[in-house]
């Protein structure tokens, strides 16, 4: 009888081992897939903060303006809204599905989710960096489109286009960048700043430094008394894509 008793009792807790083993497998977003894709998570966080205070360093944000975006499989990270970016730690981490409906983090995502998820939800982006960089917003006062004054206008993807002002946070604003965007990887958005996107957060950086750059230079050459900065022709652009695409290192 004891050694019956014993091998139910064994039974028992083999039992116990095999369905906490199971549970192990599948708790916490079914691990161990669960666990590789919030370190992914945890790692594109680390990224997307760094990015963040960058803008802050090189004079493109001030304060809390300006917001980026990183997506990880079906999960959009964001910079949460009013948080100053050198405050941000890794417990304070803020994600969204694609829906906007928050499934990370306990802190209000950016005020500008929309048009971070039409891009995400839209275009090719896996990065997104808006900006209310200076130059970039001054030029979006003066003209529909930055011309032409450098052959880098052609890394992304063409002139430069500026949508039109729209309340930021709003659907309608998020529309017309789409519309601003299409061909693009950079535009302006009108008494209000940047936004590029791209494959990689530092490539979405890269770009809104370039773009801050060329209307830095357009609006240094034009200011200049009796004097009409000299623009390139279409041709001239094409010319510069075509040469971009060998630009750099293989492999």
């Amino acid at each position: 009888m004891a050694e019956q008793q014993r091998g139910a009792q064994d039974a028992a807790a083999g039992a116990r081992h095999t369905g906490q083993r199971a549970r192990g497998s599948t708790e916490g977003g079914r691990a161990p897939w669960a666990s590789g894709a919030r370190a992914a998570e945890a790692r594109a966080w680390e990224a997307l903060v760094a990015t963040a205070r960058r803008t802050v360093t090189d004079g493109l944000v001030v304060g809390t303006s300006g917001n980026v975006s990183v997506r990880v499989g079906d999960v959009v990270l964001v910079t949460p809204s009013g948080v100053p970016y050198d405050r941000l730690t890794p417990d304070d981490l803020t994600g969204v599905d694609l829906d906007g409906r928050q499934v990370r983090g306990a802190l209000a995502p950016t005020s500008e989710l929309p048009l971070h998820l039409a891009l995400h939800r839209r275009t090719e982006a896996r990065a997104v960096v808006h900006t209310h960089a200076v130059h970039a917003t001054a030029v979006s006062l003066l003209v529909p489109e930055l011309p032409l004054v450098h052959y880098m206008a052609a890394a992304l993807g063409g002139p430069v286009r500026v949508a039109p002002y729209a309340t930021y946070g709003t659907p309608e604003l998020a529309e017309a960048m789409l519309q601003a965007l299409t061909g693009r990887t950079a535009c302006l958005l009108q008494n209000h700043g940047t936004v590029a996107h791209g494959a990689t957060l530092d490539q979405a950086y890269d770009r809104t430094a370039q773009l801050e750059w060329m209307c830095r230079l357009w609006l240094t050459a034009s200011s200049v008394p009796g004097r009409t900065p000299h623009l390139l022709a279409p041709e001239d652009l094409a010319a510069a894509a075509e040469k971009l695409r060998g630009y750099g290192q293989r492999g």
